[in-house]
């Protein structure tokens, strides 16, 4: 089995998280014929069944399943492109059914863990039409750390360094991929919504329309309210705003122990593969230089970020060991006994 067209026509979003593209694919969702919705995660376990790559821990050897798999697939008439044909089969269904509960004739795949399997995706998807979302990685950093980490620069870096992670493989895949794509700066986007949107929509070949630039008043339309992805932002405009810019200059700007880790990130960054993702080292800092000393104001106090500082201060506590890390080893050991079949 091949496939020399997509069935059905899909597109992938690839980003990194916080870099603006849950607006994209609320944007692109508004549009009559293009049909987003919530991360999938189709792809990304299909990435580390064995042949591709592995899992560290699986309830199972994964170890002798990869070996295993690897044996099988040797023996099949076309070798690994027959492995390639059955991931793609697998999810064509998937996003083919998913696609027949609407109307629309295009499916939009906005998962940001896909651009760390994009070898992957490539092998399974040739044909897809690829948005590579890029932003600036100062931003996305800041974003990060204060979606998720209430602005704790290191507790988020000790977390997750997604800077590290995510920028060099979409500049590999932006430097050598084949595939059809278009690479749109979140910067660019908000500043001009109407001439990128549209060079989204050149892609993946449906027609302009330019109502969908303010993906907020449809939302009633698409359903997408519920969407996944941003917890705190999207929600708070109709169509794409500049606010969020530079904000992240005027935080670095003021705290010098946040701009030394920033500063830290990116020397393990390879100044080619920041000039790939769209960001060369000759301006990096422009705006930080340009920024005054004051840092944005704090993000009010929401039920979102009352919950995020209570499981912070939880892992904290957990992770010192001690009386409270038993416990919760021992209510982990009485939930799973109580639900076991």
């Amino acid at each position: 089995m091949t496939h020399a067209i997509p069935s059905p026509p899909i597109g992938f979003i690839i980003s990194a998280p916080r870099s603006g593209s849950t607006m994209l694919e609320r944007i692109l969702e508004s549009h009559s014929q293009i049909l987003g919705g919530p991360e999938p995660h189709l792809m990304t376990p299909l990435a580390h069944l064995g042949v591709w790559a592995n899992v560290d821990k699986a309830p199972y050897d994964h170890i002798l399943a990869a070996e295993a798999q690897k044996g099988f697939v040797e023996r099949l008439p076309r070798g690994e492109q027959d492995y390639w044909d059955a991931c793609r089969a697998y999810a064509d269904v998937l996003y083919g059914r998913y696609l027949s509960t609407s109307a629309k004739t295009v499916c939009i795949d906005k998962t940001p863990a896909y651009a760390l399997v994009l070898p992957f995706l490539e092998k399974v998807y040739p044909d897809a039409r690829y948005v590579v979302l890029t932003r600036h990685p100062a931003a996305i950093w800041s974003s990060y750390a204060n979606s998720f980490f209430d602005g704790d620069f290191q507790t988020a870096l000790d977390y997750n360094p997604i800077i590290n992670r995510y920028v060099p493989a979409m500049a590999r895949f932006l430097g050598t991929t084949t595939t059809a794509h278009v690479h749109v700066r979140y910067e660019d986007l908000v500043a001009d919504p109407e001439q990128e949107i549209a060079r989204v929509y050149d892609l993946l070949e449906v027609p302009y329309e330019a109502e969908t630039i303010a993906y907020g008043s449809r939302k009633a339309d698409t359903g997408s309210a519920k969407n996944l992805g941003d917890p705190i932002g999207v929600g708070q405009h109709d169509r794409p705003t500049t606010d969020s810019v530079n904000k992240w200059a005027g935080e670095l700007a003021a705290d010098g122990d946040k701009r030394t880790l920033v500063e830290n990130m990116m020397s393990r960054i390879e100044p080619d593969d920041l000039a790939t993702f769209g960001y060369p080292i000759e301006t990096f800092w422009e705006p930080l230089e340009q920024a005054g000393a004051t840092p944005p104001p704090p993000p009010r106090l929401s039920r979102y970020r009352i919950q995020r500082k209570l499981i912070m201060t939880l892992r904290k506590r957990a992770q010192r060991g001690g009386l409270f890390r038993r416990t919760l080893q021992m209510v982990r050991l009485a939930a799973d006994v109580l639900l076991r079949e």
